[in-house]
């Protein structure tokens, strides 16, 4: 088994974000399967490996890189093509193409449908993020009738939604910076809003998992969400939570009103977690690691490369195609 160098841009400051804390859950389950290390490229960090440092000094033989930071993945990819890559894929639609050499891992299966479509001769595999323990029901008295993180959410929500839920006379607390321990807080609240389809929007790329209302719903807490991106993975609206923003504020209120008072609250079932807890995550990792294992020994010997999809192809295609149906009409 390859040790595998998780590459991050840094680990504090300006990088600490849902998405750092996911991708260094990652490395600690993968450690459970091979050796692993952090390596940064932008930031020095004390006691981590910097990945000028690490090429300068040499590379050992038995090893891979694994690239997550999607805006700089284009730029490394290109910088270590000489050795063995994976990419571990959060959002999508970044825009880059990646050459079939280079595995990629995704975290939610929307996802992968993505690089199914962008990366056909790719191998594809599906890990989810961790849920870590802490996120579990407790079964107290929950003080707080709405909650709200205010980044990522939308202008409706902060705007108009909010305020209007304050004005009925709901206990909503907004919370615009981290929180320490946010398993806790979600105990505390009865219902929690995630609208974040327009930041996605705005940024141009996908919600790559949404950690936060899958957090939620193991804390027992309902969840009123926007579907889009990995999100559609595990929401079921009407089964285990509500769309958020449903045409129009007023229905938006009396569905978070009768939420409230209903006294069989929709949740997600314990056993549709399994899939996102410690031991299923390195369950798949033992077979996944294995896999891109076998598949780095065989790169150097694989000479009958498939055709890439490329637009020139695709147009070569579809003209065939238009020929062998003018050919059948002629001859029929």
């Amino acid at each position: 088994m390859r040790k595998l160098y998780f590459l991050l841009p840094g680990l504090g400051g300006k990088f600490r974000c849902g998405g750092l804390f996911a991708e260094l859950k990652a490395f600690k389950l993968t450690q459970e399967v091979c050796p692993a290390e952090v390596v940064t490229y932008r930031q020095r960090e004390p006691e981590t490996l910097f990945l000028t440092d690490l090429l300068a000094q040499g590379v050992p033989e038995n090893c891979a890189f694994v690239l997550s930071w999607g805006f700089d993945v284009p730029q490394l990819a290109r910088r270590l093509a000489s050795y063995p890559l994976l990419y571990h894929a959060h959002s999508a639609g970044y825009g880059f193409r990646l050459p079939p050499s280079v595995p990629i891992l995704t975290v939610s299966r929307n996802t992968l449908a993505y690089w199914g479509q962008q990366a056909p001769h790719s191998l594809l595999y599906y890990c989810p993020n961790e849920i870590s323990p802490e996120f579990t029901n407790t079964r107290q008295r929950r003080e707080i009738d709405v909650l709200i993180q205010a980044r990522k959410s939308s202008r409706y929500l902060l705007t108009q939604l909010i305020p209007d839920l304050r004005r009925q006379g709901l206990k909503v607390e907004a919370v615009s910076g981290y929180v320490e321990d946010l398993a806790a807080l979600f105990n505390q609240a009865k219902i929690y809003l995630y609208d974040s389809a327009e930041y996605w929007a705005l940024q141009g790329v996908s919600e790559g998992f949404g950690l936060q209302p899958l957090e939620a719903l193991a804390c027992g807490c309902q969840v009123f969400s926007s579907l889009n991106g990995g999100l559609g993975d595990y929401l079921d609206p009407g089964f285990n939570s509500y769309k958020i923003a449903g045409y129009a504020l007023e229905f938006d209120r009396e569905r978070i009103l009768a939420a409230l008072k209903t006294p069989n609250p929709l949740l997600l079932a314990p056993e549709a977690l399994a899939e996102y807890r410690r031991d299923n995550i390195i369950r798949r990792l033992g077979v996944i690691l294995p896999e891109l294992n076998r598949f780095w020994d065989a790169l150097p010997h694989c000479q009958t490369l498939l055709a890439p999809l490329t637009p020139r192809r695709l147009w070569g295609l579809k003209l065939a195609a238009l020929g062998a149906k003018i050919r059948q009409k002629l001859g029929g």
